[in-house]
């Protein structure tokens, strides 16, 4: 029933998040053309054609997707690059996926209006399965997939111990996707304004704790090396 645990090599799965001019795509681009010396890059672009400014200093196809940003017109393009012989996508950006126009927040309160006389609640019965086969099919691509994600500051309610009176409170930023989305990915790296990165979760031993300035070609060699293993 169980064997020696190998390790086998593996595809990328590496998700950027942060707010606006954090520097996600110019991020995706520097580590996804290095990644794979001398292999293809695909980019979706959702952002109105904007990762074309970096043709002049990157090597990649692009794709721009308009909306309805329904998952499964990602799954179609995940596929489509894993048909044409790409060794890396990068999704440019997820966070469409959830709040864009025809995302999955407007699906499930089309499905709560059609179905469940406006009860969204009943309508993520139908949801949870589109969102799953998105997720489906960025863990099994056969290729690297490395994704943007627009991220939002997070609050809690907390109560202050001499009023008694409650207020919120900055806790810090999450990606704009579903709750746990996220980590469904090897590594995860929140981009600040300044451009460094903090790796906050990682299956690479070696990225643990880190703050990378920049993330490029570097980042990419040690994610290289973690992902060499025995044939699957």
């Amino acid at each position: 029933m169980f064997n020696k645990a190998v390790k086998t090599e593996a595809k990328l799965r590496l998700a950027f998040t942060g707010p606006a001019g954090a520097g996600k795509t110019y991020s995706a681009l520097a580590v996804g053309t290095t990644l794979v010396p001398g292999g293809k890059v695909a980019l979706l672009d959702t952002e109105h054609g904007s990762a074309a400014k970096y043709a002049d200093i990157f090597q990649f196809d692009t794709a721009t997707l308009e909306p309805p940003f329904h998952p499964d017109r990602y799954i179609e393009a995940i596929r489509a690059a894993a048909k044409a012989g790409y060794d890396v996508l990068i999704i440019d950006s997820m966070s469409h996926a959830w709040t864009g126009t025809g995302g999955l927040l407007d699906v499930v309160n089309e499905i709560a209006r059609a179905k469940y006389q406006n009860n969204t609640f009943m309508a993520w019965k139908d949801g949870t399965p589109i969102q799953n086969r998105l997720i489906e099919a960025i863990l099994n691509a056969p290729i690297h997939v490395i994704a943007t994600m627009r991220s939002k500051t997070e609050y809690a309610v907390t109560k202050d111990e001499k009023t008694g009176k409650t207020k919120p409170e900055k806790i810090g930023t999450a990606p704009v996707q579903r709750d746990g989305f996220e980590y469904e990915y090897d590594v995860i790296i929140d981009l600040g304004i300044d451009n460094a990165g903090v790796v906050n979760k990682t299956r690479c031993t070696a990225l643990t704790g880190k703050v990378i300035d920049k993330p490029g070609a570097p980042l990419a060699a040690t994610l290289r090396d973690w992902l060499h293993g025995a044939p699957p």
